[in-house]
C-alpha cells in the first residue's frame, strides 16, 4: 500500500494523491512485478492514490491501459473520513463506535458502509475480473480494507493478524469453480532495500494484488 499522507487519517473515499514516498513505493512494486510472469491486464480503484500506483505499474510492465473499477474503492467511512485516528473518538463518537462493533452489517453514520457491504462489493468485483481473464495474470490495485475483505473471502476461517503494509503484494488464485486460494500474502521483499518498509496504516490505504484466473490478484491500499 503506497503512502499518501504523513498522518494516520481515515481516508476512505477521500481522494488524496500519492506523496513522494508513495510514488517511490509504487516504483519498487512495479519493478518487482515487471520481472515476473507477463501481466495481461491492470485494474484499479478509481481513487487517485490507487490509480497513480496502477499507472506506474502498467507503464513498467508494458500494459497500455489501466481499467478503473469503482467497486475496488476503499470502504466508505462516513463521518470518519479525513479524521486523524486519535481524534475520531472525540469528534465523531457514534461513527467511531460503529467501527468497533462486532456486527458486520452495521453501517457507519454519515453514509459509511458496513463490513458486509464492503465484502460483497469488492469480492464480486474480483470474481468478475477473474472470470474475464481465465489462465492469465492480472494486477489489481486497491486498498487495505478491500485487501482484508479479499483475505476473508479466500480464507474465511483464518484470522488476519498482520497489518496491511503499503505496497505489499498479495497473490490469489481464482479457479473457474469460484474457489479462491492464497498463494502469497503481505510480501514486501521488494522494499527490503528501501527506506519505506515500515510505512503502514493498518489497512486504511492502498496495496497491490495480483490475480491469476484460474487467477492471481494483487492489491493497492
Amino acid at each position: 500500500m503506497p503512502t499518501f499522507r504523513p498522518t494516520p487519517n481515515n481516508q476512505g473515499h477521500v481522494d488524496v494523491e500519492l506523496n513522494k514516498v508513495g510514488r517511490q513505493q509504487a516504483a519498487a512494486v512495479a519493478d518487482r512485478l515487471s520481472k515476473e510472469t507477463a501481466i495481461s491486464a491492470v485494474y484499479s480503484s478509481d481513487l487517485k492514490r490507487a490509480l497513480e500506483t496502477a499507472h506506474i505499474i502498467a507503464n513498467k510492465c508494458g500494459v497500455s491501459e489501466v481499467i478503473q473499477d469503482a467497486n475496488l474503492r476503499e470502504r466508505h467511512l462516513g463521518d470518519l473520513q479525513g479524521f486523524v485516528l486519535h481524534e475520531a473518538a472525540n469528534h465523531k463518537p457514534n461513527a467511531y463506535q460503529a467501527t468497533l462493533s462486532t456486527r458486520t452489517d452495521e453501517e457507519i453514520p454519515g453514509g459509511g458502509e458496513s463490513l458486509d457491504q464492503l465484502f460483497y462489493r469488492c469480492t464480486s468485483s474480483l470474481q468478475s475480473i477473474g472470470m474475464k481473464h481465465i489462465g492469465e495474470r492480472v494486477v489489481v490495485v486497491t486498498h487495505g480494507g478491500v485487501v482484508r475483505a479479499l483475505h476473508k473471502r479466500a480464507a474465511p476461517t483464518e484470522q488476519l493478524q498482520k497489518k496491511i503494509l503499503n505496497a505489499s503484494v498479495n497473490i490469489l488464485h481464482l479457479s473457474s469453480k469460484e474457489e479462491w486460494t492464497i498463494k502469497t500474502w503481505g510480501d514486501v521483499n521488494h522494499l527490503n532495500n528501501t527506506a519505506f518498509l515500515k510505512t503502514d496504516f493498518g489497512g486504511d490505504n492502498t496495496s497491490s494484488a495480483q490475480t491469476k484466473p484460474e487467477c492471481s490478484s494483487g492489491s493497492s491500499g
